[in-house]
Order: C-alpha cells, then sequence, then structure tokens
C-alpha cells in the first residue's frame, strides 16, 4: 500500500467513525501519518474534555483504523 492508499484508508476510516463522535459534539482531524505505522490525530469539541476519550480513541477510533489499514501500529492523539 502506497503512502497516499493509506493516507486514503485512514480518511474512510475516519469518516466512518465521524459522525458517531459528531453525535455527541465532538469531532477528529487526521494530522499526520508518521513512517506509515503511527497516527496522529486530534480530538476535537467535546471529545477534548470527555472522560472516555482515551477509551473512544483506543477501542473506536484506533479499532476502525486498522479496519483499513491493518499495517498502523497505532493512535496517537495531540492535544490541542
Amino acid at each position: 500500500m502506497t503512502t497516499e492508499e493509506l493516507r486514503l484508508n485512514i480518511e474512510k476510516a475516519l469518516d466512518e467513525i465521524r459522525p458517531f463522535l459528531q453525535s455527541d459534539g465532538g469531532d477528529i482531524s487526521l494530522l499526520s501519518i508518521e513512517d506509515d505505522r503511527f497516527v496522529k490525530v486530534q480530538l476535537e469539541g467535546a471529545c477534548t474534555s470527555c472522560s472516555v476519550n482515551q477509551m473512544t480513541l483506543k477501542s473506536g477510533v484506533e479499532m476502525t483504523i486498522k479496519k483499513y489499514a491493518p499495517q498502523i501500529e497505532s493512535v496517537i492523539n495531540i492535544e490541542a
């Protein structure tokens, strides 16, 4: 998978999970992909102060991204 294909697959994954985040007043942005293995995102809106945002990041976002791009090892939230 090329870097561009990887980026497109990760964007598809984020598009899949975004409606769930938005229904709770939040959102997510893709910041970068490091070494084709690590994804840096930024949780936004209500997600920044949510007490379960780390669970959302690992159980929701990371799991969905890995479904589209299995080579991703982890997803890291970069706080604003």
